[in-house]
């Protein structure tokens, strides 16, 4: 496993839900607070942005192009070329003052799960998990979650893997694929924010491991299926958010991470926090699938 390095000084405000696309070896992102998508091609260095009217949560790709975004007031079809939304869903109890969309994913079934948080307090267990089908239709999952975040699924997509980062807690879950439907929930862990940070964004690799960023802990995380530590980075900044297979062989590790918050001594001692971040791993990434609707 090669060092970290960072690869984009994006200086993003809260950098997040990075996405690879395969076909245009394309590394997707978002800075949630722009709010903007952005685009990095690693082998030509070339970024790209596109402006979003209101602030982002997570987006996921389309199998018929475009994106699937979740913003404050719903959850949109983005075209990357005529930069149109248009509206898919507004899920019954979404938009309201308390919450705002946090992460979400797009299931190996093509299904698109996506989050919301406490905004105003990060304390309370007012957020929830959302599905949207590829029918456009939207259902309540999970109830009673802080911060909604971390969704992976393992390399058989039989299982869901999903943190409450204020809970610091990682679940797994059984996972249908018939209806996506979750069954049988236990904690993969407990984690403790001194030395593994807070669970943000996840993502799984081949073996079956998850890699969880420990934000505010400046640590990468790596999980083994039944709750071991098998491994953990350093970050050269204090603020991981979301870690992302990519590349030709899906064994580059991309990370965003965040700068919003942090005291002006941190920003001048961690200058590439809101950076993007990247290390070569031995073992290959489990690709994210594209939403079927859209």
């Amino acid at each position: 496993m090669s060092a970290i390095t960072c690869v984009l000084d994006a200086r993003a405000q809260l950098g997040e839900s990075p996405v690879w696309c395969a076909r245009s070896q394309t590394l997707f992102w978002a800075d949630l607070l722009a709010p903007a998508i952005y685009s990095l091609e690693p082998a030509s260095g070339v970024t790209r942005h596109w402006p979003m009217p209101q602030t982002l949560g997570s987006f996921g790709l389309c199998e018929s192009g475009g994106a699937v975004v979740a913003l404050r007031g719903g959850l949109y079809h983005f075209d990357f070329e005529n930069g149109q939304l248009r509206l898919l869903n507004v899920p019954a109890g979404e938009p309201n003052a308390q919450t705002r969309f946090n992460d979400g994913k797009v299931s190996p079934d093509g299904r698109f799960f996506v989050g919301t948080m406490d905004e105003q307090q990060k304390s309370r267990p007012i957020g929830a998990l959302y599905r949207l089908d590829p029918d456009g239709s939207s259902h309540r999952v999970l109830d009673e979650l802080i911060v909604s975040n971390g969704l992976a699924w393992s390399p058989d997509g039989q299982t869901l893997y999903h943190a409450d980062t204020r809970a610091h807690t990682i679940w797994a879950w059984d996972y249908s694929p018939l209806d996506g439907s979750l069954s049988h929930k236990r904690q993969l862990v407990r984690t403790d924010s001194a030395v593994h940070g807070m669970p943000d964004g996840g993502a799984t690799d081949m073996e079956g491991y998850y890699w969880s960023a420990g934000v505010f802990a400046g640590v990468l995380n790596r999980w083994s299926p039944d709750g071991r530590l098998d491994r953990q980075v350093a970050v050269p900044c204090p603020t991981p958010t979301m870690p992302c297979f990519g590349g030709p062989d899906m064994k580059t590790l991309y990370l965003t991470s965040l700068s919003t918050g942090l005291q002006a001594q941190a920003l001048q001692d961690y200058p590439q926090a809101g950076g993007i971040f990247a290390l070569r791993v031995d073992v290959p990434g489990v690709p994210i699938a594209q939403f079927a609707g859209g």
